[in-house]
């Protein structure tokens, strides 16, 4: 199954990282011993110790500490650093597969009901601890994406084939929200089946997609939006917002106050041509996606879109540059 493929390579992922974690404490411990082993022939082999000050005493002990801590202090950054990658492996792994799914599973016929891996019925799925309670704003099926244009004439035999795509699938506020989140892993079948719904429709997939490039960049300069904490402000600012309202009367939703986040942020943005490009893309996107929510969800809805991951960085990108106002 889907699932137990995922389950097999983060196994597999996980016991590489603890290699290479075992791998830098051996590596440390060697270093420590050859250390101490030149320490003591120093003492058996060097000058006499008797004749030596409490001070002369007190340096050479931090002489023999101090480079061990700092070999263990490396060894602590070398694990850290396996365990950060490896959370980015995981992370472009499941979104990965999710797109593959979607599009082995964009085949199926309009009128046959979609099921996740375990052949359940799909039932509408938990909100995720970290978003805020939502009054209903809309019917439960509600489509996600803006209203579609009249359609143009197509040819009659085309149609009797039945060529045309399927339209994407509704997205309720729920599997929304839970797509822009993220899963937090191969057991969030929930936010997995929702973000394969979204991954069916096209702009959310670029949306997405997006998403996933700068959320990962920015974890990658230590910028986690799953430890980022915004200020509650006003939920009906996002709605301005969204129709367009732009400056410093936005102020309001310059939510991130981790001055080592923003200057993260502001830092790649100014200097890495890569980034500023893929936050760009990014943002435009969001900014689409959020002014079609407004047409058709409550305030509450969109400040919890705010509350995504996805969500989270779009805050922090709008807030360096500039789209919040100055200052």
């Amino acid at each position: 199954m889907a699932e137990d493929r995922i389950g097999t390579g983060e196994r597999l992922r996980m016991i590489a990282a603890r290699h290479q974690g075992n791998t830098a404490v051996i590596g440390g411990a060697i270093a420590s011993a050859v250390w101490v082993v030149l320490v003591v022939l120093f003492m058996l082999l060097g000058p006499d110790q008797a004749g030596r000050s409490g001070a002369q005493r007190l340096m050479s002990v931090v002489g023999l500490v101090l480079p061990l801590a700092m070999i263990w202090m490396a060894v602590w950054f070398a694990q850290s650093l396996a365990a950060l990658r490896d959370e980015a492996a995981n992370l472009r792994d499941l979104l990965g597969h999710m797109r593959r799914q979607s599009a082995d599973t964009s085949d199926v016929s309009p009128g046959e009901p979609r099921r996740d891996s375990g052949t359940r019925a799909v039932d509408p799925a938990p909100m995720p601890r970290a978003q805020p309670t939502m009054r209903p704003a809309a019917p439960a099926r509600q489509a996600m994406a803006p209203r579609p244009p009249a359609p143009r004439p197509v040819d009659n035999r085309q149609a009797s084939l039945g060529l045309d795509p399927p339209p994407p699938p509704e997205l309720t506020p729920t599997e929304l929200v839970l797509s822009l989140n993220f899963p937090d892993g191969p057991d969030d079948r929930e936010a997995i089946r929702s973000l394969r719904l979204a991954l069916a429709d096209p702009e959310m997939a670029r949306l997405i997609r997006a998403a996933q490039d700068v959320v990962t960049l920015l974890a990658g300069q230590g910028a986690y939006m799953d430890e980022l904490t915004l200020e509650q402000g006003d939920a009906a600012l996002w709605r301005r917002f969204a129709e367009g309202e732009r400056g410093d009367s936005m102020r309001g939703l310059a939510a991130v106050e981790d001055e080592r986040v923003l200057d993260i942020a502001g830092t790649m943005i100014r200097n890495d041509e890569v980034f500023r490009d893929v936050a760009h893309h990014f943002l435009r996107h969001f900014d689409r996606v959020m002014a079609s929510a407004a047409q058709i969800y409550g305030d509450d809805m969109l400040a919890a879109l705010a509350e995504t991951r996805s969500g989270r960085a779009f805050t922090l990108l709008a807030q360096v540059s500039g789209m919040f106002g100055r200052g």
